[in-house]
């Protein structure tokens, strides 16, 4: 039996956006889009953790009064992961925006490059 990539597609969905955020994390000068960028990434990894999860034809473990079957039901623990990762994620992106909005108060650009510089020759000073 051979697979398409059809069968496949938010797996190869999650590739792309992962791709896509990580190269913009990496050649992107603008904080702003950085973060943009890690979030991108943060979010493809959501969606393959959650593509993986799911299996068609089987329900959620929710207790129903009856006890179902292992074979039954989806594993909870993806779900669990993705939701442990979204609260981790909105954290540490509030953190990097705080860090550069006070970045940004004090050298006047989102370009890490200038930023770089400057802090380099107040530190020479």
């Amino acid at each position: 039996m051979s697979a398409s990539i059809a069968d496949h597609i938010y797996e190869v969905a999650s590739v792309i956006l992962f791709g896509i955020g990580f190269t913009t994390l990496l050649l992107d000068r603008n904080l702003i889009k950085k973060i943009i960028g890690m979030n991108i990434m943060d979010t493809s990894v959501y969606l393959f953790l959650a593509s993986m999860g799911y299996i068609a034809g089987r329900s959620a473990p929710i207790g129903s009064g009856t006890s179902p079957s292992s074979s039954d039901i989806i594993n909870p623990v993806p779900a669990g992961l993705v939701l442990t990762g979204i609260v981790v994620s909105v954290s540490v992106t509030a953190l990097m925006l705080a860090l550069t909005v006070r970045l940004y108060h004090k050298y006047h650009t989102l370009d890490i490059d200038q930023i770089v510089t400057m802090a380099r020759k107040e530190e020479d000073v």
